[in-house]
C-alpha cells in the first residue's frame, strides 16, 4: 500500500514543490523544463527513471496560493489533485510535505495539520527563534509527528569518516560557508557542522557580524575547544557550500554535490517516522539549529 502525500507550497526561490513531488511521483521532462529552475531538470535528468524514484509513495494532493502554479507543478510531478483549500486534505493523506521555506507562515499552515494528528515534513529552517519552535513542538500530539531537517543533515559527501579523522587529528577549527542569506541558508551549513561535533559540545561564547554583500558570520566557541565560523555569504554570492575541518595534522575540504540523493534520503527518513511511528528528527537537534540560526539573526 503506497503512503499518500499532501504537499503545500510556495515560498519565493524555494523549487523543493518540484523536486519533492518529481522524487516521490517521478517527472514530465517537457514540463519540467519549464518549472523556472533550471537546477532542476538537470539534477533530475542525471537520473535513472522511473527507478530513482521512491517506491510506495504519491504525492496525491498540492496547494498553492496560485492556482496556474499548483496546475504545473501537478502535471509536471503526475499530481492527481489539486486543492483549493489545504485543509481538503485531512482525510486523504498520510504526511504532509510544507515545501515552504518563509519561517514566519510555518505554524498557520500546519496547525491544522498537527491539530489533526497528520505527520508534517516542515521545509528548512524550521523556525528562526527557540519562541517559535517551541510553539510548533507544543502542539505535537505524539513525539516525532514533526520532521524538519536541512537535506544536507543527510549528504553523504560531508560525512566525515573515522579514516578522516585518524588522519586530521583532534579537530581544531572548522570553516562552513553558504550562499544566500542566513535566515533561509545557513541551516544547510549547521546541520552538517553540528553531526561533526559531539553531540554534549556546549557553547562558551559567540559573536555575530555583518560582512560585504549582506552577508552574516557567526563564530562560535565550543567547550571542547574547537572554533567554528558559519558564514552566510548573502544573496549575491555563488559557489558550492563548503566545510573545511582543521586538525592537528591536517585539513580538508567536504563540497555539497547531490541534491538530488540529499532529498531523497531526507523524505525516505520522514516516510520510515510515518511508517514507523518513530522519532526521526529530535527535537533536542533541532533546538540546537535553531540557537544558532537566532545567534547569527542577533548581530
Amino acid at each position: 500500500m503506497s503512503l499518500r502525500l499532501g504537499l503545500i507550497g510556495f515560498s519565493d526561490g524555494n523549487a523543493h514543490p518540484y523536486s519533492w513531488s518529481a522524487i516521490c511521483n517521478g517527472y514530465s521532462v517537457s514540463d519540467m523544463e519549464n518549472c523556472g529552475f533550471p537546477v532542476i531538470p538537470q539534477y533530475l535528468g542525471s537520473e535513472m527513471w522511473p527507478a530513482a524514484k521512491i517506491p510506495n509513495v504519491k504525492v496525491t494532493h498540492l496547494w498553492t496560493q496560485k492556482k496556474a502554479l499548483s496546475r504545473h507543478i501537478a502535471k509536471a510531478c503526475y499530481i492527481p489533485h489539486v486543492v483549493d483549500d489545504p485543509l481538503e486534505m485531512i482525510g486523504q493523506i498520510d504526511g504532509l510535505l510544507l515545501a515552504r521555506d518563509d519561517a514566519e507562515n510555518h505554524l498557520k499552515f500546519v496547525q491544522p495539520f498537527l491539530d489533526s494528528g497528520v505527520p508534517v515534513y516542515i521545509d528548512k529552517p524550521i523556525a528562526t527563534s527557540i519562541q517559535s519552535l517551541n510553539v510548533l513542538y507544543d502542539m505535537q500530539k505524539y513525539e516525532g509527528q514533526i520532521f524538519t531537517c536541512s537535506a544536507l543533515r543527510y549528504a553523504s559527501e560531508l560525512n566525515v569518516s573515522i579514516e578522516d579523522r585518524q588522519k586530521l587529528g583532534p579537530i581544531d577549527s572548522i570553516e562552513a560557508i553558504t550562499p544566500k542569506s542566513w535566515e533561509k541558508y545557513a541551516v544547510h551549513i549547521i546541520e552538517p557542522v553540528l553531526n561533526i561535533l559531539n553531540t554534549n559540545d556546549a557553547i562558551l561564547g559567540s559573536h555575530s557580524k555583518i560582512i560585504e554583500d549582506d552577508g552574516v558570520n557567526l563564530a562560535v566557541k565550543y567547550q571542547s575547544g574547537v572554533n567554528v565560523s558559519f558564514t552566510a555569504a548573502g544573496p549575491l554570492a555563488s559557489g558550492p557550500i563548503s566545510i573545511r575541518l582543521n586538525g592537528n595534522l591536517g585539513s580538508k575540504d567536504y563540497i555539497f554535490q547531490s541534491a538530488f540523493s540529499a532529498f531523497k534520503s531526507a523524505i525516505n527518513d520522514f516516510l520510515l517516522g510515518i511508517e514507523s511511528r518513530t522519532c526521526r528528527s529530535p527535537r533536542a537537534f533541532n533546538e540546537r539549529v535553531v540557537s544558532l540560526i537566532e545567534l547569527g539573526l542577533s548581530k
